[in-house]
């Protein structure tokens, strides 16, 4: 499985009726199931550490009846990260983090209801949001642009990310515009 969701933008699956909620350590375990069933490794330290922080927020997406703990099913998680500090142009800020969706869930608009959980949050807090990306996951980049990120510049890496063939992007939406 490559690394990112494969780029499809006419292809779309049943609409999925999910429940999006702010995650607990609790979720740990199923969080790691999505990102397993994705072909993907998880820092769980990293992600306990993140819901346990009030400048951050981790989000997971559920299926099955709200309430319904026997069929509820953690489908997608995703987060932020505030970076207090700049690095050299990448601003302080809250920054859009990973979004994963289990690969029988994807195009369901799974991605989508986590990150406009995310979107109002960071609208909450900040008049802009900002979001790093590797050049090539057009799959990522096109499911932002609904929310107006626009490239704000291009390097090899931003606040410590880095990015597979060097390229990695910048985006930055404007929020609360009228």
């Amino acid at each position: 499985m490559g690394a990112f969701a494969e780029f499809a933008p006419h292809r779309h699956g049943t609409p999925a009726a999910v429940a999006v909620r702010v995650a607990t350590v609790d979720d740990l375990p199923a969080v790691e199931r999505v990102q397993d069933a994705a072909g993907q490794t998880l820092l769980l330290d990293g992600i306990r550490a993140a819901i346990l922080d009030s400048g951050r927020q981790v989000l997971v997406a559920e299926t099955g009846a709200a309430g319904d703990d026997e069929r509820a099913a953690v489908v997608g998680w995703a987060k932020t990260h505030l970076h207090p500090r700049s690095d050299g142009v990448a601003p302080a800020g809250h920054y859009l983090g990973g979004v994963t969706v289990h690969p029988a869930w994807r195009r369901c608009g799974v991605a989508t209801a986590l990150t406009e959980a995310r979107m109002g949050w960071i609208a909450g807090r900040a008049a802009r949001a900002f979001y790093v990306v590797n050049a090539r996951n057009t799959a990522s980049i096109a499911l932002h642009e609904r929310w107006g990120f626009r490239e704000v510049a291009r390097a090899a890496s931003f606040h410590g990310v880095t990015f597979a063939g060097g390229a990695g992007l910048l985006l930055a939406a404007d929020l609360n515009a009228s």
